[in-house]
């Protein structure tokens, strides 16, 4: 998905508001997913690697990052060329990398939803992208193509598969989804071709897996889940995709960062600086997430990471909410601020967001904070969010995304142990007004453009 407006509840699911961009991940993705296809492999056959790749599923089919507003399941209205030249590439290089699955997207497509859509999915994905793998539905969506759901069910079914779906997700009443699309084949209603080109596609994906020789998953690999090497690397992807977008204030010859490790004394503030659950964000155990240090079990906060970065004698006080009175009282005894704010966890609709302001007390605490202390403010978001206002507060900004349970890497680059190579995927707008504003827009007037992003150097390792 190509997420074109950050309003979108679905954005942190997206690798760019650039196609190119989510191109070149969505090749990587597959690739480490299924395995490297050989050579001369036919297009849009599904291949898996062996026992230890799965099958991966590319979607929502097509345009769900377009839709009008950023509102989930809604319509995304372009030209069928801007359709191609936007958001269907990255679904052709899955296909050339050999991926089993699509699966289509709740939204629609010109007022056309995606399920009923025949002419993109089977005339475009399967016919001219040579598609060979089986294309699902999303969860319940033959009964949420009607509003109110499930009325004209029926004829749903009857639509859905004729436009190409191979494979259907019914959460509850499957019996009565049987008996329909039953009683239509012998009706004459669906054609049997059509049944017997789904299970074909079916059948190869399971056959590509091999899971006719072997149909249990090998529970040895469970062990690793969650094991050092897998956590090294997740701090290392955190410490590599955090943005530096801000090192000093108007007049400053030096940088803020990296922060001393010697320091005296430092304050660290904010809702997100010790909170696991809102490092990790939505889908993260639950299907919302859940703010909070319980549901995660393992991991490392900022505030962790801030302890553990520093020297042993440094005093690091954690005030989530300062009071302003006393921080002014003492606010010379600080050698500098770490403020953590952001927003909480979301998933999909519950994650539309019309405003993108960071949820107060955010404003306020960086306001009181970065006004008397020094301060680096590390924004914990899934996308952009309004900190023009308080920008001039700040000694220096980092766009820290949601780092995940290993915060020890936000700790990493702040503190210099590696530097900041980060790059924006996305455009970092001045204020909602300007939405939509993508790279390359006419009208392109951002706080931080498309790929900014300020580099500094390691200053030693620990």
């Amino acid at each position: 998905m190509v997420c074109r407006d950050p309003r979108w509840g679905r954005c942190y699911e997206s690798y760019s508001e650039d196609t190119r961009l989510v191109q070149l991940m969505t090749s990587s993705m597959v690739t480490g997913l299924q395995g490297d296809v050989p050579s001369k492999h036919p297009k849009g056959v599904p291949f898996v690697g062996g026992s230890k790749k799965v099958a991966g599923c590319a979607k929502h089919f097509v345009g769900d990052g377009g839709t009008q507003r950023g509102i989930n399941e809604n319509n995304t209205v372009l030209s069928f060329h801007d359709l191609m030249r936007i958001h269907m590439p990255p679904y052709d290089n899955a296909v050339i990398k050999g991926i089993s699955t699509v699966m289509i997207s709740y939204s629609s497509f010109n007022g056309v939803k995606m399920h009923e859509n025949k002419f993109l999915i089977t005339d475009t994905l399967k016919n001219k992208m040579y598609f060979r793998g089986f294309v699902i539905t999303d969860w319940q969506a033959v009964d949420r193509i009607t509003n109110p759901p499930h009325k004209h069910y029926y004829h749903s079914i009857e639509e859905t598969i004729h436009a190409g779906i191979d494979m259907v997700m019914i959460p509850d009443d499957y019996p009565e989804f049987v008996a329909d699309v039953v009683k239509q084949v012998k009706a004459g209603q669906i054609r049997l071709d059509r049944v017997n080109d789904a299970v074909s596609r079916i059948l190869r994906v399971k056959f590509t897996m091999g899971l006719f020789e072997d149909p249990l998953p090998d529970p040895r690999l469970a062990k690793e889940l969650g094991s050092k090497e897998h956590r090294a690397i997740a701090r290392e992807a955190v410490r590599k995709s955090l943005v530096l977008l801000k090192n000093s204030k108007k007049g400053q010859k030096e940088g803020m960062l990296p922060l001393s490790k010697n320091a005296k004394k430092v304050l660290v503030a904010g809702s997100h600086a010790h909170d696991l659950g809102n490092q990790c964000g939505g889908w993260t155990i639950k299907w919302q997430g859940e703010s909070g240090n319980n549901l995660t079990g393992a991991g490392t906060t900022i505030l962790e990471a801030i302890k553990k970065a520093v020297s042993k004698n440094t005093t690091v006080d954690y005030v989530e909410r300062p009071d302003k009175d006393d921080l002014a009282k003492g606010a010379g005894e600080y050698d500098y601020a770490v403020v953590a704010v952001g927003e909480p966890p979301y998933a999909e609709t519950a994650g539309d967001n019309q405003n993108l302001t960071i949820p107060s007390p955010g404003p306020e605490v960086i306001k009181d904070v970065c006004g008397l202390v020094k301060c680096v403010v590390l924004v914990v978001s899934g996308r952009p969010l309004v900190v023009q206002p308080y920008v001039e507060y700040m000694d220096a900004l980092v766009a820290a995304w949601l780092p995940g349970t290993e915060g020890q890497g936000v700790a990493d680059v702040l503190f210099g142990d590696y530097g900041f190579t980060g790059k924006l995927p996305r455009t970092w707008f001045k204020s909602v007004d300007q939405l939509p504003m993508n790279y390359g827009n006419k009208r392109y007037d951002p706080l931080f453009p498309f790929g900014f992003g300020i580099t500094t150097k390691a200053v030693g390792h620990n």
